[in-house]
Formats: C-alpha cells, sequence, structure tokens
C-alpha cells in the first residue's frame, strides 16, 4: 500500500474507558409479572413466539433491571434473535445496537406476553392497558445490555448520546430511525440454513451482521460475525456491555484481527500476524468475541426452522341466497401443520389470476390462491414470519409490502421458492413509540404509488412524534410527510384514482362518536391524548365529512373504493367497514356543496366475525372481506374470509342525499311506487348534535343544548317526474347540524322492497328548484303535521337482555363472573356488591343510583383494575330512554 494512504480503524474492541457505566454489570433474572395470562390447557395453537423461527419483533423493556444497568434501556423496535441455547438477543432496528442479551429459562417464552397480539394469542380479545407501564420484558437471566444510543458509529470516537430529534416528552426514546446519514436498518435476511443476518448501512458502508452464542466446557461467548464494505472513514462498533465475565475490565478478543484497516481506495489490510500484514481483501470480514463466563447450556444451537413446503386448500361455501348481494365463505387455513393461529387481518392481490398475500396480526404472511370462481381449491402457503401486530398489506406491481410496527417492510423471495428470504426496510422514518396503542392500524396504495399510513393516537405516558397521525410515505421511501394528525385510531381508505384520503376514528376521549374524514393539509381532528391539559386545543379542529351514531358504527375500521369493480349499481362507491358490530356501510359522496358531505346507511350484515379490511379482487371484481377479533366485538367467530359477491339480482338503492331549505332530496336507482313515495308516513326523520370533550364518547344533545334527539315529522312528499327522486319537505331544516337521519319504507314500482336509513351532518343546505330537480313547477307544503305520541315500553328483563346484545353490552361486560378478554367489570353478581374505585381508592354500593349513574355517564364511577384500558364506555346519555335504562338495570339486577 501505498505511504500517502491514510489508514482508518474500524473499532471493534472499544476500550475500557468506554465502557464505566457497563463493565460491571450485575445479572438480572425477570420474570413475567402475575397480570400475565395464563395460558388454556385446551389451546389448539401452538406457542405464539414459534421455537424454530429465527426471529420476532417485539417491544423490549429493559429499564428496571436494577443496579448497573441502564435506566432508560427501552427498544420500542425489536428484532429478538435466536443466539442457540436458549440465548437471546434484542437488535433496536432504530439505533442499530444490541439492547440486550439474555439467558430464557426452561420451558418458558422468551418475554413476556404484554403486548396485544402474545396476549390475546389464546385468549380471543384479551387487552393490554394503554401507555408504557405494562411492556413485553426479557424472561430469564440478563447478561449484557447497551444504554439509548447508537451500535454502530462513524467518527473519531463513538458517541453515549442519543443523537436523535426528541419528541415533545424529552424522555421518550421512541424517536424513530437514525438520521440516514449515521446509518440505517436494511433488514434482515434468511441465509440458506434459515439463520439471521442482520443488514445494516453506516454513511455508505454496508454491513452485514450475524450474531449466535456457543458453549464449550460451560463456558459461553457471544459472537458476532459478518463482512463490512471498504469505507473511508473511522467506523465504531458499539458491543453491549458485561454482567457475567472472566474479564472484569469487560474487553473482549477480536479473533484472527485485532484491528481492521480502511484505506480510501477501499482496499483493506488485515493483519492476522506479523506474516500476513500486507493481505489486500475488498470485502473485509470480521469476527468479534466476548465471554459470557460459566453458563449452565440449555437447548441446542439455533437450528433451521421447520420446513414450509406443505400447502393447505380449503374450498369455499357458496351462498345460496335469492339476494342481489350474497357472501360467500373461505374457510381459513386451519388446523394446519404447525398449530399456528390465523387471525386474519388483510389481503393483497397480487395479479388478476386470483392470487393474494394475506397478513395476520401474529406476524405471519400467506400466499393465497384460487380465489376466483367457485373458490373449489382454495390454496395457502406460510411465506413469512417475524412481524410485528401488522394489520395491513397491499401489493404494487406484484411486490409485497407490510406496515408493521417497524416500519414497512418489503418481502422478497430471492431464490423463488415462495418463501421470503429477506425482510427489507422499505421505510422506517416515522417514529414508533412503545406506546401500547401506538397500533400500525392501516396502509393503503396510493396512485402515484406512494404508501399512505395510519398510526394509533392515544398516549398514555409520553407525548410522541407520530402517535394518531395519517403519513404519506414517498413511492421511494426516502421520505414521508404528515397529513393528518390529532386523530385516535384512525383507520383509512384511498381512493386509487384520485388519491383523496378519508378516515374513520374510534369514539372515545375526544372523539363523540363515529367519524369519517377527508383526510389532507396536515390538519388537526380533534383528539387529545389522556396526558394532555384538559380540552386545550393548540390548532382549530377540522371537523368529519360525516358524523356516524355511535350505537350504528360502534367501531369505525377501513374504507375501500369499488373502482374497477362488479358489484353492479354500487360501482365506484365508497365502502366503510364497522367492525364491533360487523357490518360494511355505503357512503354517499356529496359534492354539491363547497364543504363536502356525504351519507351513510348499511350495506350488508352477514358477516360472523369483525371485518377490519375489504378489497376489490381484480380476478372477479368481486369484494373480499377479512377481518378477526383484537377488542370488543359482538361477532362469535375468532376470523373470517368471505366474498361479497353480486348476483345481478335487482335491488332498489338509495343513491344521493342532499339536505336543502325545503327538506331532504332522495335520489334513488329505480323508479318508486307512487302511492308510497308520496306518503310523509312513510319516512321519519332526527337530528341531534354531540359535543367534545375530555369524557368518552359523549350524549345525544338536542339544538337547544338538552340531552335528547329532536323527532322531526315530515310535512310533504313529492316523486320526480321520472319516478326516482324524492323531495321530503321538512319545516325548519337547519345547517350545521352534527346529526341527522332519515328513514324510509318503500317499495319500487316493480314491487321489490325499499327501506333503509341514512346518516348524515347537514354542515350546508342546498336551495330546492324543483324544475331543475326534475319535479315540475311545484309548491313544496311544509306545514307541520300532527303524529301520535308513542308511549314508551314497560321495562323488562328481556328487554334489558335484548339491550345487552344489541348495543354492544356484551363486548366488554360478562355475564358469567369472566374478565379475561373483557374491558369492564362482570355484571354477575355485581348489583349490592361493594366496588373500590380506581381514583382515591373511594368505595361504593352497587345499587340502582349507581347502575344508571354508570351507563349514563360511564367515567364519573370506574372501579380499580379498569383505569388504564383503553376502551371507556360510551355515554348513554340522550340515546337510551329512560324504559330502556330502568330494563338494563332490571337485567343487571337479575345475574346473580
Amino acid at each position: 500500500m501505498c505511504s500517502y494512504t491514510m489508514r482508518f480503524t474500524l473499532a471493534a474492541c472499544l476500550f475500557v474507558s468506554f465502557l464505566p457505566a457497563f463493565a460491571q454489570q450485575k445479572a438480572k433474572k425477570v420474570s413475567a409479572p402475575p397480570q400475565a395470562p395464563a395460558i388454556p390447557a385446551n389451546t389448539p395453537w401452538g406457542d405464539y413466539f414459534e421455537k424454530d423461527f429465527p426471529f420476532f419483533s417485539s417491544v423490549l423493556d429493559c429499564r428496571d433491571l436494577g443496579e448497573g444497568f441502564p435506566k432508560d434501556n427501552l427498544t420500542p423496535r425489536g428484532l429478538i434473535l435466536n443466539l442457540g441455547h436458549n440465548y437471546w438477543a434484542c437488535f433496536d432496528t432504530d439505533l442499530l445496537r444490541i439492547s440486550a442479551i439474555w439467558q430464557g429459562e426452561e420451558g418458558k417464552p422468551h418475554v413476556t406476553p404484554d403486548a396485544l397480539a402474545p396476549g390475546s394469542y389464546h385468549i380471543a380479545g384479551q387487552k393490554t392497558k394503554d401507555g408504557q407501564e405494562y411492556l413485553p420484558k426479557p424472561i430469564g437471566k440478563v447478561l449484557l445490555t447497551n444504554g439509548i444510543y447508537p451500535g454502530w458509529q462513524i467518527g473519531d470516537k463513538p458517541s453515549f448520546t442519543d443523537p436523535r430529534e426528541p419528541s415533545e416528552s424529552p424522555e421518550e426514546v421512541g424517536r424513530g430511525s437514525l438520521p440516514p446519514a449515521m446509518g440505517r436498518f436494511l433488514g434482515v435476511e434468511l441465509d440458506t440454513d434459515h439463520k439471521p443476518v442482520v443488514l445494516i448501512e453506516v454513511d455508505g458502508a454496508t454491513i452485514r451482521q450475524r450474531f449466535e452464542v456457543t458453549v464449550n466446557d460451560d463456558k459461553g461467548s457471544f459472537l458476532t460475525s459478518g463482512t463490512i464494505t471498504a469505507h473511508p472513514q473511522k467506523l465504531w462498533f458499539v458491543p453491549p456491555g458485561k454482567a457475567l465475565s472472566a474479564n472484569p475490565k469487560g474487553q473482549f478478543i477480536v479473533r484472527n484481527q485485532p484491528l481492521v484497516f480502511y484505506s480510501p481506495q477501499g482496499e483493506m489490510v488485515l493483519p492476522f500476524d506479523p506474516q500476513a500484514k500486507n493481505t489486500v481483501r475488498k470485502e473485509p470480514h470480521f469476527k468479534l468475541s466476548f465471554e459470557l463466563g460459566l453458563v449452565t447450556a440449555k437447548g441446542s444451537a439455533a437450528s433451521s426452522r421447520t420446513d414450509w413446503k406443505a400447502a393447505i386448500s380449503t374450498q369455499g361455501i357458496l351462498s345460496q341466497s335469492p339476494d342481489a348481494y350474497v357472501v360467500d365463505e373461505i374457510p381459513l387455513p386451519v388446523p394446519n401443520p404447525w398449530k399456528r393461529n390465523v387471525r386474519l387481518a388483510d389481503l393483497a392481490f397480487l395479479n388478476d389470476q386470483g392470487d393474494a398475500a394475506a397478513v395476520t396480526f401474529d406476524g405471519d404472511v400467506w400466499l393465497v390462491s384460487g380465489l376466483k370462481g367457485d373458490l373449489e381449491k382454495v390454496t395457502w402457503k406460510r411465506f413469512a414470519s417475524g412481524l410485528h401486530e401488522p394489520m395491513s398489506i397491499v401489493s404494487r406491481q406484484g411486490e409485497i409490502f407490510v406496515f408493521d410496527r417497524n416500519g414497512i417492510i418489503k418481502l422478497v423471495d430471492t431464490n423463488g421458492d415462495q418463501e421470503a428470504d429477506r425482510y427489507e426496510t422499505f421505510c422506517n422514518l416515522f417514529a414508533q413509540t412503545a406506546e401500547t396503542r401506538e397500533f400500525p392500524n392501516s396502509m393503503k396504495l396510493g396512485p402515484d404509488g406512494s404508501f399512505y399510513l395510519s398510526k394509533g393516537g392515544q398516549e398514555g405516558t409520553t407525548y410522541g412524534k407520530h402517535n394518531g397521525t395519517v403519513l404519506k410515505v414517498a413511492p421511494d421511501g426516502k421520505s414521508f410527510e404528515v397529513i393528518g394528525h390529532g386523530l385516535r385510531q384512525p383507520f383509512i381508505g384511498v381512493n386509487p384514482k384520485t388519491g383523496l384520503v378519508t378516515a374513520s376514528d374510534q369514539q372515545g376521549n375526544y372523539v363523540p362518536s363515529t367519524p369519517i374524514h377527508i383526510i389532507e393539509k396536515n390538519q388537526f381532528y380533534g383528539h387529545l391524548p389522556t396526558i394532555a391539559p384538559e380540552e386545550q386545543y393548540k390548532e382549530p379542529i377540522a371537523e368529519p365529512l360525516v358524523w356516524i351514531p355511535h350505537p350504528v358504527n360502534p367501531s369505525g375500521a377501513t374504507q375501500t373504493w369499488l373502482m374497477d369493480a362488479k358489484m353492479g349499481p354500487v360501482n365506484g362507491e365508497l365502502i366503510h367497514v364497522g367492525y364491533n358490530r360487523p357490518e360494511l356501510f355505503r357512503v354517499l359522496m356529496n359534492t354539491r356543496f363547497q364543504r363536502p358531505q356525504a351519507a351513510v346507511m348499511s350495506f350488508s350484515r352477514d358477516f360472523d366475525f369483525g371485518p377490519l379490511n375489504a378489497t376489490v379482487n381484480p380476478a372477479d371484481g368481486q369484494l373480499y372481506v377479512m377481518g378477526f377479533q383484537v377488542w370488543g366485538t359482538t361477532a362469535k367467530k375468532l376470523s373470517g374470509l368471505v366474498r361479497l359477491r353480486y348476483t345481478d339480482k335487482p335491488r332498489v338503492l338509495l343513491k344521493e342525499v342532499t339536505p336543502t331549505d325545503k327538506g331532504l332530496l332522495l335520489h334513488f336507482n329505480a323508479k318508486l311506487n307512487e302511492k308510497l313515495a308520496t306518503d310523509p308516513a312513510n319516512y321519519s326523520a332526527e337530528r341531534w348534535n354531540y359535543k367534545r370533550t375530555h369524557d368518552y364518547g359523549s350524549p345525544h344533545l338536542k339544538l337547544d343544548g338538552s340531552t335528547g334527539q329532536e323527532w322531526i315529522t315530515p310535512s310533504s312528499a313529492y316523486l320526480s317526474q321520472d319516478g326516482m327522486s324524492v323531495l321530503v319537505g321538512i319545516a325548519d331544516m337547519k345547517a350545521g347540524v352534527h346529526q341527522m337521519r332519515i328513514g324510509w319504507g318503500l317499495e319500487s314500482a316493480d314491487g321489490l322492497k325499499a327501506a333503509n336509513t341514512a346518516y348524515f351532518s347537514p354542515w350546508e343546505l342546498a336551495t330546492f328548484d324543483p324544475v331543475k330537480e326534475g319535479f315540475g313547477n311545484i309548491t313544496v307544503d311544509l306545514t307541520p303535521r300532527k303524529t301520535e305520541t308513542v308511549a314508551l315500553a314497560k321495562p323488562t328483563v328481556e328487554e334489558g337482555a335484548k339491550l345487552y346484545q344489541m348495543i354492544g353490552c356484551m363486548a366488554c361486560h360478562s355475564i358469567d363472573g369472566s374478565t379475561v378478554g373483557k374491558v369492564g367489570p362482570s355484571w354477575k353478581g355485581i348489583y349490592g356488591t361493594e366496588r373500590i374505585l380506581g381514583k382515591g381508592g373511594k368505595s361504593v354500593i352497587a345499587d340502582e343510583a349507581y347502575l344508571r349513574e354508570s351507563i349514563v355517564n360511564p367515567s364519573a364511577k370506574v372501579v380499580k383494575g379498569f383505569e388504564k384500558f383503553d376502551t371507556g364506555m360510551p355515554i348513554y346519555a340522550g340515546i337510551l330512554n329512560d324504559s330502556q335504562i330502568d330494563s338494563l338495570v332490571l337485567y343487571i339486577k337479575s345475574l346473580k
């Protein structure tokens, strides 16, 4: 090598002066907290963490290991690696560091199941508490850790501070990835033995790194090895500090190569020994090891995973219903050879031949074929695993992308064996905290190839950077922008032709009911975290396109446009997915106004599982719907996949609702029976407002502010000259009302039933022009019409039992004394008992007054143990009448 060539060191061995805080760490034994749910003895599923799969993703909480360990060691994005011999390492994909190494306990999982996916894997509906107090922790002896600083660095010397921009809470470690110039996680790939290789880039240098534990004569060593492309700057690898070591100074040996030299020309000298000082290699290899001390070897070295070659076939069950839209069931691949639970979250079609990729909440991806025709043979094959609570998957030109807590992951099959062997990090530039409610809710593809993401927004401990946001990620994954914030638990939809972004949200604190928003201009959509000062809004609130009453749609999920579909009269429309009470809704966009409006109505309720996503299959143009039980639902089935199929039979559908100064203009897709259409008694209407507060949900409020709804009696009804439109005359129409409802019971001219209810938000009123709208020169009669007052039904236990199921109480409260999978106290035997409250520890008696108050204003007295659950109970003031509340109280009293 020429004398002018400058040489740089790879500081693979950090000197003792750099390790004062961790050189004398003590091993810490951590066990599962007592509240961790026990796995049922009769579970049909294997372990959530598959023992033979080489990695899985998880949050890892090492903040309370004790003296000698860093106190802020939390990994929001962790890759848990199997090192062999029941040793485990957590690789922090944001900071590129090894955050912890530990020896597991025989017969126990590697981390505590304090996350939603593992905690509910065997117990459907089991939830975690919000905040960052109850997070997954390592089980066993923690031996080595690192603090919150990068594991690979460039420069003259390593830094032991966090270089990332902090959030509003300086203590929050979930700040996202390092600046790209400092380093980035490229992903993980599986070698020919299915063992993981971590891929990293640091300022242009590509690092391929492996990790394992070797055991010889009861002495263990942690070994990392790999390759580094040549680089002109000094690179530092910051190893984890020691807990158990024969060397009290905490140094380790760099096998074969004490120092690695780089030149600006990309060449390297490896001085293995004095006789080999001038050995030149283009791609330097490294092998670094250090002692773990005396250990008891348990288990074997990390082995190859179970064979995935087997495929599972299921046969669709075609509906025999005579309706226009029917539901065909597609059985999931259970049971399967791996005893794997299949909680299907989303599905993406790869082509127009009925081939798709499906993702489960438990981190698995399956390849599916045969989704067309009569569904005679649907084939399922395992493709990928180890992902972190994903709920969405998309295909872009046949490539597969999954959104999980680690970011957007591109799954690649490099050798064509229909199994992913490369998990590429497409984008992780946005932040992710360890908050249990910062879910990767949904991902949709835009018309330009961009990716749109929605993230959970509940913050119970700290402020994160991107909680409760909708993000747009550039087509190349190298940048992103926030296009909406201040959302609680948003689920999105994207118009594949125009790029219009919509989002639903979950009723809760500051979210009075279920909204559908148009997301744009990084507007604030009204949700504040519970840790924020109450009702102190820093910016104007963007109100939704439309509100939907909470009893009608208790949990809104994603939206799907029926573009290029073969779904008859609903082609091109927007479909909104309802989760809690399984249902699909049609969303009729109304662009007559300066401010967009929409009307929402039920479309299909024939589902026995909680749907989360829906997508159009290019092979048959039909709508495929899928989902699973992740929180409270009235559905009985854990998970499902169905096809909503159009049979070419006629169905009378409302196509437009326009609020006008003279009433409501309704357009249908068929000619109507004139006698029924012009009788105002065949229409019912009401209106009310909501109030946005820190309480969970909102009562229904009349326009004067009192609780309840304003019932409206239509004055008249007129049929258009083509017989397909109706003007329902209503006196005293008001603009700016939050919620309005119109119901109708009609028939088509040829006798087909036409009955439904539409919900809308009349932010503006149009001026009704009868001639322009096709009614001719009519004068609308707005004379008030009298109606009979309906007497309240007598309260009964039977009516209370019906309400328990109808309004969704069953999703949160059991009637058999159990609380597993529930977020509220059991109703069994509750009447007359002493209840200890969460705030202040005071006690109250559950008498009739207490029960009524808990229904009308649930946040008034929250029972101890249920304060931290994210799902509060909605306010039913003004929603349930006195008779219905009395019936619920009677029913609760009957549950001895």
